[in-house]
Protein backbone atom coordinates (compact mmCIF):
# COMPACT_ATOMS: atom_id res chain seq x y z
CA UNK A 1 0.00 0.00 0.00
CA UNK A 2 2.71 2.46 -0.98
CA UNK A 3 1.63 6.05 -0.75
CA UNK A 4 -0.89 5.50 2.10
CA UNK A 5 -1.18 8.67 4.13
CA UNK A 6 -1.74 8.59 7.86
CA UNK A 7 -5.06 10.15 8.82
CA UNK A 8 -5.63 11.94 12.12
CA UNK A 9 -8.15 10.02 14.20
CA UNK A 10 -7.34 6.63 12.72
CA UNK A 11 -8.27 3.81 15.05
CA UNK A 12 -5.58 1.52 16.42
CA UNK A 13 -7.01 -1.37 14.41
CA UNK A 14 -6.88 0.61 11.15
CA UNK A 15 -3.24 1.47 11.82
CA UNK A 16 -2.41 -2.16 12.57
CA UNK A 17 -4.05 -3.15 9.29
CA UNK A 18 -2.08 -0.42 7.51
CA UNK A 19 1.13 -2.05 8.74
CA UNK A 20 0.05 -5.52 7.59
CA UNK A 21 -1.09 -4.23 4.19
CA UNK A 22 2.47 -3.10 3.48
CA UNK A 23 3.43 -6.72 2.85
CA UNK A 24 2.67 -8.46 -0.43
CA UNK A 25 4.25 -10.96 -2.81
CA UNK A 26 6.60 -8.29 -4.16
CA UNK A 27 7.51 -7.12 -0.64
CA UNK A 28 7.63 -10.19 1.65
CA UNK A 29 10.19 -8.56 3.97
CA UNK A 30 10.38 -4.90 4.96
CA UNK A 31 12.43 -2.73 7.29
CA UNK A 32 10.92 -0.41 9.87
CA UNK A 33 11.60 2.59 7.63
CA UNK A 34 9.97 0.90 4.65
CA UNK A 35 6.90 -0.03 6.68
CA UNK A 36 6.57 3.53 7.94
CA UNK A 37 6.91 4.88 4.40
CA UNK A 38 4.48 2.45 2.79
CA UNK A 39 1.86 2.80 5.54
CA UNK A 40 2.16 6.59 5.87
CA UNK A 41 2.64 6.27 9.62
CA UNK A 42 5.27 8.09 11.70
CA UNK A 43 8.29 5.91 12.41
CA UNK A 44 7.59 5.99 16.15
CA UNK A 45 4.02 4.78 15.61
CA UNK A 46 5.11 2.10 13.16
CA UNK A 47 7.74 0.88 15.63
CA UNK A 48 5.16 0.57 18.41
CA UNK A 49 2.63 -1.25 16.23
CA UNK A 50 5.27 -3.59 14.83
CA UNK A 51 6.23 -4.44 18.40
CA UNK A 52 2.64 -5.29 19.26
CA UNK A 53 2.23 -7.42 16.15
CA UNK A 54 5.53 -9.19 16.81
CA UNK A 55 4.54 -9.98 20.40
CA UNK A 56 1.22 -11.41 19.16
CA UNK A 57 2.89 -13.47 16.43
CA UNK A 58 1.61 -11.52 13.46
CA UNK A 59 5.10 -10.41 12.42
CA UNK A 60 8.54 -12.00 12.75
CA UNK A 61 11.81 -10.09 13.07
CA UNK A 62 14.69 -11.43 10.98
CA UNK A 63 18.38 -11.36 11.87
CA UNK A 64 19.00 -8.35 9.64
CA UNK A 65 16.34 -6.32 11.48
CA UNK A 66 13.67 -6.59 8.77
CA UNK A 67 10.21 -8.06 9.30
CA UNK A 68 7.99 -10.62 7.59
CA UNK A 69 4.48 -12.00 8.18
CA UNK A 70 4.37 -14.31 11.18
CA UNK A 71 3.14 -17.86 11.44
CA UNK A 72 0.09 -16.89 13.48
CA UNK A 73 -1.37 -14.90 10.59
CA UNK A 74 -0.66 -17.77 8.21
CA UNK A 75 -2.47 -20.17 10.56
CA UNK A 76 -5.51 -17.91 10.73
CA UNK A 77 -5.53 -17.32 6.98
CA UNK A 78 -5.47 -21.05 6.31
CA UNK A 79 -8.86 -21.30 8.03
CA UNK A 80 -10.61 -19.35 5.25
CA UNK A 81 -13.34 -21.85 4.28
CA UNK A 82 -13.49 -21.13 0.54
CA UNK A 83 -9.76 -21.48 0.00
CA UNK A 84 -9.37 -24.46 2.32
CA UNK A 85 -12.20 -26.46 0.79
CA UNK A 86 -11.18 -25.67 -2.77
CA UNK A 87 -7.53 -26.39 -2.13
CA UNK A 88 -8.22 -29.71 -0.39
CA UNK A 89 -10.46 -30.81 -3.24
CA UNK A 90 -8.14 -29.54 -5.96
CA UNK A 91 -4.76 -30.87 -4.86
CA UNK A 92 -5.26 -34.51 -5.98
CA UNK A 93 -6.41 -33.35 -9.42
CA UNK A 94 -3.58 -30.84 -9.64
CA UNK A 95 -1.02 -33.52 -8.86
CA UNK A 96 -2.51 -35.79 -11.52
CA UNK A 97 -2.27 -32.99 -14.11
CA UNK A 98 1.28 -32.19 -13.09
CA UNK A 99 2.34 -35.85 -13.28
CA UNK A 100 0.98 -36.04 -16.81
CA UNK A 101 2.38 -32.73 -18.10
CA UNK A 102 5.27 -31.59 -15.88
CA UNK A 103 3.97 -28.06 -16.47
CA UNK A 104 2.67 -25.37 -14.12
CA UNK A 105 -0.72 -26.12 -12.57
CA UNK A 106 -2.57 -23.17 -11.05
CA UNK A 107 -5.66 -22.75 -8.89
CA UNK A 108 -7.01 -19.21 -8.62
CA UNK A 109 -10.01 -17.39 -7.17
CA UNK A 110 -11.47 -13.98 -7.97
CA UNK A 111 -10.24 -11.22 -5.65
CA UNK A 112 -11.50 -7.74 -6.48
CA UNK A 113 -10.44 -7.27 -10.13
CA UNK A 114 -7.66 -9.86 -10.18
CA UNK A 115 -7.12 -13.59 -10.13
CA UNK A 116 -5.57 -14.59 -6.79
CA UNK A 117 -3.41 -17.72 -6.89
CA UNK A 118 -4.18 -19.97 -3.91
CA UNK A 119 -2.21 -23.04 -5.05
CA UNK A 120 0.44 -23.85 -7.63
CA UNK A 121 2.45 -26.92 -8.59
CA UNK A 122 5.50 -26.67 -10.85
CA UNK A 123 9.05 -27.86 -11.38
CA UNK A 124 12.32 -26.63 -12.84
CA UNK A 125 11.29 -28.20 -16.15
CA UNK A 126 8.13 -26.09 -16.37
CA UNK A 127 8.05 -22.82 -18.29
CA UNK A 128 8.98 -19.89 -16.00
CA UNK A 129 5.99 -17.81 -14.90
CA UNK A 130 5.35 -14.78 -12.71
CA UNK A 131 2.83 -16.67 -10.61
CA UNK A 132 3.31 -17.20 -6.88
CA UNK A 133 0.89 -18.47 -4.25
CA UNK A 134 -0.71 -15.33 -2.88
CA UNK A 135 0.15 -13.42 -6.04
CA UNK A 136 -2.30 -11.75 -8.40
CA UNK A 137 -2.79 -12.23 -12.12
CA UNK A 138 -4.66 -10.02 -14.61
CA UNK A 139 -8.04 -11.32 -15.66
CA UNK A 140 -7.77 -10.30 -19.32
CA UNK A 141 -4.34 -11.78 -20.11
CA UNK A 142 -4.37 -15.25 -18.54
CA UNK A 143 -6.31 -18.43 -19.12
CA UNK A 144 -7.42 -18.70 -15.50
CA UNK A 145 -8.30 -15.01 -15.47
CA UNK A 146 -10.50 -15.29 -18.55
CA UNK A 147 -12.20 -18.36 -17.07
CA UNK A 148 -13.13 -16.30 -14.00
CA UNK A 149 -14.06 -13.19 -15.94
CA UNK A 150 -16.32 -15.02 -18.39
CA UNK A 151 -18.46 -16.36 -15.55
CA UNK A 152 -18.37 -13.34 -13.21
CA UNK A 153 -21.00 -10.67 -12.76
CA UNK A 154 -21.55 -8.59 -15.89
CA UNK A 155 -20.47 -5.39 -14.16
CA UNK A 156 -16.89 -6.63 -13.80
CA UNK A 157 -15.94 -6.40 -17.48
CA UNK A 158 -16.99 -2.74 -17.89
CA UNK A 159 -15.09 -1.98 -14.68
CA UNK A 160 -11.91 -3.49 -16.14
CA UNK A 161 -12.39 -1.69 -19.44
CA UNK A 162 -12.90 1.66 -17.69
CA UNK A 163 -9.67 1.12 -15.75
CA UNK A 164 -7.81 0.25 -18.96
CA UNK A 165 -6.37 -3.08 -20.05
CA UNK A 166 -2.61 -3.34 -19.71
CA UNK A 167 -0.75 -4.62 -22.78
CA UNK A 168 1.70 -7.04 -21.16
CA UNK A 169 3.05 -8.49 -24.41
CA UNK A 170 2.41 -7.79 -28.09
CA UNK A 171 -0.17 -10.61 -27.97
CA UNK A 172 -2.28 -9.29 -25.07
CA UNK A 173 -5.90 -8.67 -26.00
CA UNK A 174 -6.70 -5.07 -25.06
CA UNK A 175 -9.48 -4.32 -27.56
CA UNK A 176 -12.90 -4.47 -25.82
CA UNK A 177 -14.60 -6.18 -28.75
CA UNK A 178 -11.97 -8.90 -29.07
CA UNK A 179 -12.01 -9.56 -25.34
CA UNK A 180 -15.80 -9.76 -25.25
CA UNK A 181 -15.73 -12.25 -28.13
CA UNK A 182 -13.08 -14.33 -26.37
CA UNK A 183 -15.16 -14.43 -23.18
CA UNK A 184 -18.24 -15.49 -25.13
CA UNK A 185 -16.22 -18.40 -26.52
CA UNK A 186 -15.15 -19.33 -22.98
CA UNK A 187 -18.78 -19.51 -21.89
CA UNK A 188 -19.63 -21.60 -24.95
CA UNK A 189 -16.75 -24.08 -24.79
CA UNK A 190 -16.04 -24.17 -21.05
CA UNK A 191 -12.36 -23.47 -21.74
CA UNK A 192 -10.21 -20.34 -21.71
CA UNK A 193 -6.92 -19.85 -23.54
CA UNK A 194 -4.01 -17.44 -23.40
CA UNK A 195 -1.41 -17.43 -26.17
CA UNK A 196 1.69 -15.61 -24.91
CA UNK A 197 -0.56 -12.82 -23.64
CA UNK A 198 0.92 -12.71 -20.14
CA UNK A 199 4.47 -13.95 -20.78
CA UNK A 200 6.33 -14.48 -24.04
CA UNK A 201 7.03 -18.19 -24.45
CA UNK A 202 4.11 -19.32 -22.29
CA UNK A 203 0.58 -20.40 -23.22
CA UNK A 204 -2.23 -21.61 -21.02
CA UNK A 205 -5.58 -23.35 -20.97
CA UNK A 206 -8.00 -23.13 -18.06
CA UNK A 207 -11.49 -24.14 -17.01
CA UNK A 208 -13.86 -22.56 -14.48
CA UNK A 209 -14.85 -24.37 -11.31
CA UNK A 210 -18.56 -23.67 -10.89
CA UNK A 211 -20.92 -24.13 -7.96
CA UNK A 212 -24.14 -26.12 -8.31
CA UNK A 213 -26.03 -22.91 -9.16
CA UNK A 214 -23.56 -21.85 -11.85
CA UNK A 215 -21.56 -19.28 -9.89
CA UNK A 216 -17.82 -19.28 -10.51
CA UNK A 217 -15.84 -20.39 -7.46
CA UNK A 218 -12.37 -20.67 -8.95
CA UNK A 219 -10.43 -21.58 -12.07
CA UNK A 220 -7.91 -24.33 -12.78
CA UNK A 221 -5.26 -23.95 -15.44
CA UNK A 222 -2.12 -25.34 -17.04
CA UNK A 223 0.63 -22.96 -18.12
CA UNK A 224 2.93 -24.58 -20.65
CA UNK A 225 5.69 -23.81 -23.11
CA UNK A 226 4.45 -22.08 -26.25
CA UNK A 227 5.24 -25.20 -28.26
CA UNK A 228 2.70 -27.24 -26.26
CA UNK A 229 -0.46 -28.50 -27.95
CA UNK A 230 -3.15 -26.93 -25.81
CA UNK A 231 -5.94 -28.81 -27.56
CA UNK A 232 -4.47 -32.03 -26.15
CA UNK A 233 -4.26 -30.61 -22.62
CA UNK A 234 -7.69 -28.97 -22.61
CA UNK A 235 -9.87 -32.07 -22.00
CA UNK A 236 -7.82 -33.03 -18.93
CA UNK A 237 -8.13 -29.53 -17.49
CA UNK A 238 -11.89 -29.44 -18.02
CA UNK A 239 -12.34 -32.91 -16.51
CA UNK A 240 -10.27 -31.97 -13.46
CA UNK A 241 -12.24 -28.74 -12.96
CA UNK A 242 -15.50 -30.71 -13.05
CA UNK A 243 -14.12 -33.17 -10.52
CA UNK A 244 -13.07 -30.39 -8.16
CA UNK A 245 -16.51 -28.76 -8.48
CA UNK A 246 -18.18 -32.01 -7.45
CA UNK A 247 -15.99 -32.60 -4.40
CA UNK A 248 -15.23 -29.09 -3.09
CA UNK A 249 -17.21 -28.07 -0.03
Amino acid sequence: MAGRIGTPGQTVSSRLLAVLECFDVAHPTLSLTQIAGRSGLPVSTARRLIGELQAWGGLERLDDGSYRIGIRLWTIGSLAPQQRGLRDAAIPYMHDLFSATQENIQLVVLEDSDALCIEKISSDKAVPTRTHVGGRLPLHATGVGKALLAHSERALLPKLLDAGLARLTPHTIVEPGRLAAALAEVRSSGLAYSYQEMTIGAVSVAAPILSHDGRVRAALGIVAHSSAALDRLAPAVRTAALGIARTAR
